[in-house]
């Protein structure tokens, strides 16, 4: 389907049939993403969705996926590239001993490309995840930000390279450190937050085919209420189907021990374990 064609009632349906239990605001977000070719800022708690819904973009349109997993002193040769330097050398040793004329050695040939520039040129559709871009400095947030921008990446002895096909850009933070005001500007934002309980019963639903409605609500419920607490790490909706899938495993599943004795699964520090089985597990 063409993007001119398509409706916020398809993204629902197209989602929907991907096991990615949508809202009105992020299926109006990708909407108009989709529509005005602008990439889609999502913030939000970790585990809610963020980095899940751009494989799932990915694959509910047919496109390649190439991700950009940032961290703190992420450089521009892990996103873009770098010279193969021992390739390099072995070229130029070679030719030492051959006595031939020295190959040029900043060719393509010699270029290991990264995530950023294998998405500019792949030539089929694509989506680019920009994962936890917030871990990254600003130098390379504001790199990142003119290279789409301008639609044109620069390499150093190697040349400039255009974008060669139509891109999807989705770009996640946990809000860690405040984004560049220009990279809020030329963004889609959304914000995912925790789910409501019935949207988070419906989730584990879809990724557990086969659990039962009323355990999913007991542990989403559960879950829901952890989340009330002080904890250092909240669960995540991930913890909630990862515990559904823990329990349908446990011979003695529906009781108080099973919940107690599989709690790690959704908590995961120590401390909070301690807190938690003492608000609600009376111990």
């Amino acid at each position: 389907m063409d993007n001119d064609q398509l409706r916020i009632t398809d993204i629902d349906k197209i989602l929907i049939e991907n096991n990615y239990v949508s809202n009105n605001e992020i299926s109006t977000t990708l909407f108009l993403s989709l529509i005005l070719g602008k990439p889609m800022l999502i913030e939000g708690p970790p585990g809610v969705g963020k980095t899940e819904l751009a494989k799932v973009v990915s694959q509910a349109f047919d496109r390649d996926f190439f991700r950009i997993q940032c961290y703190e002193g992420i450089t521009f040769e892990q996103i873009v590239g770098e010279w193969n330097y021992q390739k390099q050398l072995l070229h130029l040793e070679a030719a030492r001993i051959n006595k031939e004329n020295d190959k040029d050695i900043f060719e393509d040939e010699y270029f290991i490309k990264r995530p950023l520039l294998q998405a500019f040129l792949n030539e089929k559709p694509s989506v680019l995840l920009i994962d936890e871009i917030d871990k990254a400095d600003e130098e390379v947030e504001s790199f990142l930000l003119q290279a789409l921008g301008e639609k044109q990446i620069t390499v150093n002895d190697l040349g400039t390279f255009d974008l060669e096909n139509d891109l999807i850009v989705i770009l996640t933070s946990n809000s860690q450190r405040s984004l560049l005001d220009e990279t809020k500007d030329r963004c889609l934002f959304l914000y995912i937050p925790y789910p409501t309980p019935a949207r988070e019963t419906e989730i584990v639903l879809s990724r557990v085919p086969g659990a039962k409605p009323e355990e999913v609500s007991k542990v989403v419920n559960l879950v829901q209420s952890f989340r009330q607490l002080n904890l250092m790490k909240k669960p995540s909706v991930r913890g909630s189907i990862d515990w559904v899938k823990s329990l349908m495993n446990l011979d003695d599943k529906n009781t108080q021990e099973a919940l107690e004795d599989s709690i790690g699964v959704v908590i995961k520090t120590e401390n909070d374990k301690k807190r938690v089985i003492k608000e609600f597990f009376n111990k």
